[in-house]
């Protein structure tokens, strides 16, 4: 920031220059768990609770939607906050994939 002072006694203005400044960022991305013929609604529903720490009614919500639309972004956060969820929810036989 640079200070200047006006004509008039007394005034002093702020300005502001433009610099290239660094901004850290973190990027957000999706947990996404697919839809599939062989889970069960319950074996979804508990392991979303299990993996996701989802309360129960959350983890059914979701469900139905994984369900109806073919998939849903159950939980959102950084690449490495997700990835052991995902690899845990892969795990469970659940199909899951992180969003970029």
């Amino acid at each position: 920031m640079n200070f200047e002072w006006d004509s008039k006694p007394g005034t002093l203005w702020q300005t502001q220059e433009d610099e290239n400044i660094d901004v850290l960022t973190e990027s957000v991305h999706s947990l996404i768990v697919w839809n599939d013929e062989v889970n069960t609604f319950d074996w979804v529903i508990e392991s979303l609770i299990d993996v996701c720490e989802h309360s129960p009614e959350q983890a059914e919500q979701s469900a139905l939607i994984i369900h109806h639309k073919g998939k849903y972004g159950v939980k959102r956060g950084s690449f490495d906050f997700l990835r052991p969820k995902c690899e845990a929810l892969i795990d469970r036989g659940i199909q899951a994939t992180i969003d970029y």
